[in-house]
């Protein structure tokens, strides 16, 4: 019998950490791991108590994307129909939004190689943090198909601009922790082996926040990348604003500031 492709579990209060567990292939992904990965994340969602969502993977590899050998027939040849192909894209890309459309604050724990569809989960994800053995590959651009996969093509040169965008997506070479972190990729390189705890650390000043504030802050920053003017742009943040300064944990902060306290958040 197979192990679970992931697993999930709440690490700390309001961290919840998911786990990529195929290290033998690198976290390379099946249709079926897919699947049950949609799954995991129904159960991280439908918990009011999570603020931040950790994704790494167990071993030497992040997510190597599809597993290609879950493609291949009994003769070794890849003979899905157009909707079978179709469905599998979609699954793998739905992943992505989810991650994207969520109000947790996502965090990739970059521990080894990000390639194709692997990559986009981590582009997905509002921060990224990186192992010196880190790398990332566009990927699919060497195997005959297109370097815009499950929102590549999206994410890539909003993080780090178009013109360099176009260089690693029609190239696909490889970017490694260091160069990624001097374009802007990932937020910081560490120590080997220490990347969880720096994606811990972080997600801990996360949920030291008011959730209204993290949730719509996510939200803003992610509306506003596509925002058609600066003034649009001020229009969503002061109608988020005015309905943060109405919250009880506003309040509350005001409060904790007078009398020189931390805050203590509800939610409310």
């Amino acid at each position: 019998m197979q192990t679970p492709a992931a697993s999930i579990q709440t690490v700390q209060p309001g961290i919840a950490l998911l786990r990529l567990e195929r290290p033998k292939q690198l976290n390379a992904l099946s249709l079926p791991d897919l699947r049950s990965i949609h799954c995991l994340l129904d159960q991280v969602l439908s918990d009011a108590s999570l603020r931040v969502l950790i994704l790494t993977g167990e071993g030497d590899g992040f997510c190597a994307g599809l597993n290609l050998k879950s493609m291949l027939d009994a003769n070794g040849g890849v003979r899905a129909s157009v909707a079978e192909h179709m469905e599998l894209q979609q699954t793998f890309a739905g992943l992505v939004q989810r991650l994207r459309d969520t109000p947790l604050a996502v965090i990739a724990a970059v521990n080894g190689v990000a390639v194709g569809a692997g990559m986009a989960m981590a582009l997905a994800a509002d921060i990224r943090f990186a192992d010196p053995k880190a790398s990332f590959h566009v990927g699919a651009v060497k195997i005959g198909i297109t370097a815009g996969e499950c929102g590549i093509s999206y994410h890539l040169p909003r993080l780090i601009g178009a013109g360099r965008a176009f260089e690693l997506m029609l190239s696909g070479r490889a970017v490694a922790a260091e160069e990624a972190l001097r374009i802007g990729l990932v937020s910081d390189v560490v120590d080997k082996g220490a990347v969880l705890e720096r994606a811990l650390y972080c997600a801990r000043q996360i949920a030291g926040n008011a959730p209204y504030a993290t949730a719509h802050t996510k939200k803003l920053m992610w509306q506003n990348l596509d925002a058609s003017s600066l003034k649009a742009a001020i229009e969503l943040e002061n109608h988020a604003q005015v309905l943060g300064l109405m919250t009880a944990d506003f309040q509350e902060a005001v409060q904790a500031f007078l009398q020189k306290r931390d805050p203590v958040f509800t939610g409310r």
